[in-house]
């Protein structure tokens, strides 16, 4: 097989989680506190409610049964479970290890999508079969 006319190209969900752990790593950096202070942890809920709908988004363009999908969906319910007691409900502590639980998911997402195909670009049957089928379901 000849590799040199192989796509380099990653999905579109590998570029989504490496902005979301550069993003969530901003976050523990300079807006978490420090890790072994008990003070209480105010995150900005507006910021994470983004990264969250950015989150959720990712996990369903992932297919799944997939290593991606299912670290993916683990970020997501520890950034769920963040957001849940947010803001003033947490010490600096537990925030960072809540952060620090949702960089690793996304660490294991990156590894996975490293390696992911990119998907084919649709077929112009494909684009219209699809485009067909959603008129048509809007109209039922």
């Amino acid at each position: 097989m000849n590799t040199a006319h192989m796509s380099t190209e990653r999905p579109k969900a590998y570029y989504t989680a490496v902005f979301l752990q550069v993003s969530f790593r901003a976050i523990k950096q300079s807006m978490a506190g420090k890790a072994s202070d008990g003070l209480p942890c105010w995150l900005d809920t507006r910021m994470l409610g983004m990264l969250a709908r950015e989150l959720k988004a990712c996990v369903d363009q992932t297919p799944h049964p997939t290593a991606a999908h299912e670290a993916l969906e683990t970020a997501s319910e520890e950034c769920d479970q963040l957001l849940a007691r947010c803001p003033g409900d947490l010490d600096s502590t537990l925030c960072h290890r809540q952060l620090d639980a949702i960089l690793e998911a996304l660490k294991r997402a990156i590894e996975a999508l490293t390696n992911a195909p990119a998907p084919a670009d649709e077929s112009r049957w494909q684009s219209a079969s699809r485009y067909l089928v959603q008129g048509w379901k809007r109209l039922s």
